[in-house]
């Protein structure tokens, strides 16, 4: 596990406050809001695979969101009841990067929506 100092070096500032802070990327503005290309969502911090882009959808939401995860092992699920609200945040079980949030409002088969800052993952496209 790497200390702060550490994170700090290997992230941009933007992207240490959303994975180390727990921060939030704005709907509509990050880079994988949107996109539609083949591969794998992996950690940004560490690279664990988390996510598979035949598991994407669009939620209409702003932000990248996935039925399921890559693995049931590489999520964790916590209570968040910051801000106010009752929400179930989503972190890397590997490192405990901060990736989002999951909702009960996703597709069948699931009917989960893990809506996640394009911050937080790397998209390693098929091919690369």
């Amino acid at each position: 596990m790497k200390d702060d100092e550490q994170w700090r070096d290997k992230l941009t500032p933007e992207e240490y406050h959303v994975c180390r802070e727990k921060g939030t990327e704005r709907p509509f503005t990050g880079e994988y809001w949107d996109t539609t290309d083949d591969g794998v969502y992996n950690c940004r911090c560490c690279g664990e695979a988390l996510f598979l882009s035949d598991t994407k959808f669009d939620a209409g939401c702003g932000w990248p969101s996935f039925f399921k995860p890559a693995d049931s092992n590489v999520i964790e699920e916590t209570a968040d009841n910051s801000l106010g609200m009752s929400r179930t945040e989503i972190t890397c079980k590997q490192c405990g990067s901060h990736v989002g949030h999951v909702f009960t409002d996703g597709p069948e088969p699931t009917g989960l929506r893990y809506c996640v800052n394009s911050l937080s993952v790397k998209l390693e496209r098929d091919g690369e």
